[in-house]
């Protein structure tokens, strides 16, 4: 049976042997004998052969890595020399790499050229879509050799053993801090420059990190996609789960320096160091007043603002702080808690306020229990 023809190509009587024909455009297609593929040029298949015999004659005299190209290989040692010859044109930012550059501009653009075949999700990379791809087969290929976990993505298991090494490969030039992933160095540096490029589409709030807006958006749709398997509550961060965990176990993982004092979080090891240090980093743009947290900072500018965000459910009365709206609601549910009359200590409303008033007086009330010794110590030296 007659061999079928590409309307690119026609048989010759004379030789009987296919010859290339030009395309559409009138160029000419050379196709390869092993797979064949076309390409335009001889040279892109000449290349591209060496996929099949895995001939890589490029080799880096640095790190003795070996590749196909020599586009490649210059790239390749562009990593080594620190050079980024490729510039985006909107924003200025440098890559080693023209490939990165061209996947770089998708952020401007928006283009999402890879889709999913399973879930007809877009992606601006391929190899985010080969990734992806896994969530649906469960693939994780990358294990760790030290614990034995597995990962979807090569990248991921990198930044996982740092864990185990405690490596920090990623400085920022501006204050030396140092960081295990170059996307958390990238999201700090931010910090000084002060940009927020994630922009909440609902109401307008910038973050940081694209991880920090998608958390954001959970409060105006109100998902809360992370539950704890212990008491089942659900929250809406995974950062507030691992958090919220730890009231089971009891875990405090983060320890003071300075007093061994131990804590749940990390944010609050950070505000409690600044009681040793009286560092007080939040600044009000308004009358120059410092704090040493974000919250209290917060607060305080409703001062200058006026704002009272917080509103009582029973009557019209608005507040600036939430403890206010907590006194102020006790007018209205009659509610008391438990006030000593000698201390002034004041706890959360009890039902047996009278046991409980017993007990402090006896054991915590700083007054009493110091009047008690007073005496007690004036009686042994009169005996």
């Amino acid at each position: 049976m007659e061999k079928e023809l590409s309307k690119n190509q026609f048989k010759c009587n004379t030789q009987s042997k296919m010859i290339d024909f030009p395309d559409e455009m009138g160029r000419k297609l050379y196709h390869c004998d092993i797979c064949k593929k076309s390409f335009s040029q001889k040279s892109k298949l000449t290349t591209h052969k060496r996929i099949h015999t895995r001939g890589k004659p490029y080799h880096c005299d640095i790190c003795g890595k070996s590749f196909s190209l020599r586009s490649d290989l210059t790239n390749h040692e562009n990593m080594h020399t620190g050079k980024k010859p490729y510039h985006c044109d909107i924003c200025g930012e440098s890559f080693c790499k023209s490939s990165t550059l061209t996947s770089h501009k998708r952020i401007h653009t928006g283009e999402k050229p890879y889709h999913c075949d399973t879930c007809g999700k877009s992606f601006s990379h391929g190899s985010t879509l080969t990734s992806h791809k896994r969530v649906h087969t469960g693939e994780k290929p990358y294990h760790c050799n030290i614990c034995g976990k597995s990962f979807s993505r090569n990248g991921s298991l990198i930044i996982h053993k740092h864990i185990h090494t405690g490596e920090k490969p990623y400085h920022c030039d501006i204050c030396g801090k140092s960081f295990s992933r170059n996307s958390y160095l990238t999201s700090h540096k931010r910090s000084h420059t002060g940009e927020k490029p994630y922009r909440c589409d609902i109401c307008g709030k910038s973050f940081f990190r694209n991880v920090d807006l998608t958390s954001h958006k959970h409060i105006h749709t109100g998902e809360k996609p992370y539950q704890c398997d212990i008491c089942g509550k659900s929250v809406s961060q995974r950062s507030h789960l691992n958090t919220h965990s730890r009231i089971h176990t009891g875990e405090k993982p983060y320890h003071c320096d300075v007093c061994g004092k131990s804590f749940s979080q990390n944010d609050t090891l950070t505000i409690h160091k600044r009681s040793h240090t009286g560092e007080r980093p939040y600044l009000c743009d308004v009358c120059g007043k410092s704090f040493s947290e974000g919250s209290h900072l917060t607060t305080h500018k409703r001062i200058h603002t006026g704002e009272k965000p917080y509103h009582c459910e029973f009557c019209d009365k608005s507040f600036s702080q939430s403890h206010d709206l907590t006194i102020h609601k006790r007018i209205h549910t009659g509610e008391k808690p438990y006030c000593c009359d000698i201390c002034g200590y004041l706890s959360k409303p009890l039902v047996d306020t009278p046991r409980i008033d017993r007990i402090h007086k006896l054991v915590h009330c700083v007054i009493k229990v110091a009047h008690v010794s007073e005496l007690l110590s004036t009686n042994s030296l009169l005996t």
